[in-house]
């Protein structure tokens, strides 16, 4: 599943909290679901996962994955910004892949973020980026 969700407003998140989005997104991995690949750019993020099944063996939903890592994303963004208020818009873009569409393309166009938004010349150079076959499976 491929995620896209916006800050408020489509307000730039400074950098250092940019890491804090990063680390929250990251945190999931391997609880609520299988991360692919992750970018958190100024004003939004893209994130790759797979859904994993609870201790019932129920799948996590898309509401509860985006709840969890917008929830504790914005009380931490807030609380290392000294402010309290809306960091991210209330809907987030999903899309389901299609069969014949790559997790791997997907992830390779998710880690392309950074270098067509001008950021960086080289993927390996923006340091809110996640990457499976880079950063390792589950912990």
């Amino acid at each position: 599943m491929f995620i896209t969700f916006a800050t408020w407003r489509r307000k730039t998140l400074p950098e250092r909290v940019r890491q804090v989005v990063h680390d929250c997104v990251v945190a999931g991995h391997g609880v609520r679901f299988d991360l692919h690949a992750a970018v958190i750019m100024p004003d939004h993020a893209h994130i790759l996962l797979t859904p994993i099944n609870d201790e019932r063996g129920e799948t996590y939903g898309v509401a509860q994955i985006m709840h969890a890592i917008k929830g504790a994303s914005a009380h931490a963004v807030n609380k290392s910004l000294g402010r309290s208020g809306r960091v991210w818009q209330p809907e987030s873009f999903d899309h389901v892949l299609r069969s014949d569409e790559s997790t791997r393309q997907k992830a390779e166009y998710i880690c392309a973020n950074p270098v067509r938004a001008g950021l960086v010349s080289h993927e390996d150079e923006y340091p809110w980026l996640w990457r499976e076959s880079v950063e390792g499976a589950v912990p």
